[in-house]
């Protein structure tokens, strides 16, 4: 099949492109520049390249019509943030397409009730990001149940592995924590640290994408988490990433209001999100109807990360 993935040139795009090709399909991968993807660049040898502004495109209501002229039998989206644009290039591609698969993201769920979660939760969210997702969602899944565009949409979680800095156990992505645990330092966490992460690995969400495509009937019209096994407290977290270094992690806690005035404003922001979401998914959908699980756990996709992270100096080597 022909494949046009939009924003191809990011993270996830390295690992999806070449695992679209490896599966035999002829992938477009449209994106800002035409920089070099750091993961298997023999194999983007194989790519269609198109170069597209999406935000000025989608502006001038120009991008859904570029998408659809590329004549693909699938179109994966990665980057679509605002209703708008999903609305845009869903239109477009109306009687054109046989598949339009959507990242989408766990916070569209707020707040958990029952954990782990399932996609049938009532939906909560809050903030931008997770309430325009939420949108999204709502409007492509109800596209697809009319009948009007087939759409899937995929959730992951905090994405990481080889490429990616991890949320830390302190729930922000300031690569000093990793540092602190390495060497034994204190490391003061929010609250009693029992809040909640859910990582996955980044191949892991590609193999979702595949897994979508390739169990069509069962995934049209329907949203699957794509997370690893088990959340992981930021507690249970650090104690791991310490135990990786020789050490025994030295923790201390405070309350999140005391807590927040030792981190910058960004960290401080970057952890209430984390942390008021606490999020907890399940798998069993997209095990059961797409035949996909996980194949990392979060710590062993942090560990990737931190590994990769290590060879260039970034935090303490492994």
């Amino acid at each position: 099949m022909r494949v046009v993935v939009i924003g191809s040139s990011g993270h996830i795009g390295s690992y999806l492109v070449p695992a679209l090709v490896d599966a035999g399909h002829d992938v477009v991968a449209v994106s800002r520049g035409q920089s070099s993807p750091y993961r298997r660049a023999s194999v983007w040898q194989r790519v269609e390249r198109v170069v597209a502004d999406r935000h000025a495109e989608d502006a001038d209501g120009t991008f859904g019509k570029r998408i659809a002229d590329l004549n693909a039998d699938v179109v994966i989206d990665l980057i679509c943030f605002e209703p708008p644009a999903a609305r845009q290039l869903a239109e477009a591609l109306r009687d054109r397409v046989q598949h339009l698969l959507h990242c989408g993201t766990i916070w569209v769920h707020g707040p958990s009730v029952e954990v782990p979660t399932t996609e049938s939760a009532p939906r909560r969210p809050f903030g931008d990001y997770g309430v325009k997702k939420a949108e999204i969602e709502a409007y492509l899944l109800s596209e697809a149940r009319l009948g009007r565009v087939p759409a899937t949409v995929l959730h992951p979680g905090h994405i990481v592995g080889p490429g990616w800095r991890p949320i830390n156990p302190a729930g922000h992505l300031d690569l000093a924590v990793f540092g602190d645990l390495a060497a034994g330092r204190e490391v003061l966490l929010p609250n009693f640290g029992l809040e909640t992460l859910h990582h996955v690995h980044a191949d892991d969400v590609a193999r979702s994408f595949l897994a979508a495509l390739e169990h069509r009937n069962a995934s049209l019209g329907e949203a699957f988490h794509v997370v690893s096994p088990a959340a992981v407290t930021l507690r249970g977290y650090a104690e791991a990433v310490a135990g990786w270094y020789g050490r025994e992690a030295d923790l201390r806690f405070a309350p999140y209001d005391e807590w927040k005035t030792t981190v910058t404003a960004d960290a401080a922001q970057a952890t209430w999100d984390h942390i008021a979401h606490s999020p907890n998914c399940s798998v069993a959908k997209a095990a059961a109807l797409l035949d996909w699980r996980p194949r990392h756990t979060s710590l062993e996709a942090v560990y990737e990360a931190l590994s990769w992270l290590g060879e260039r100096g970034e935090v303490p080597s492994l």
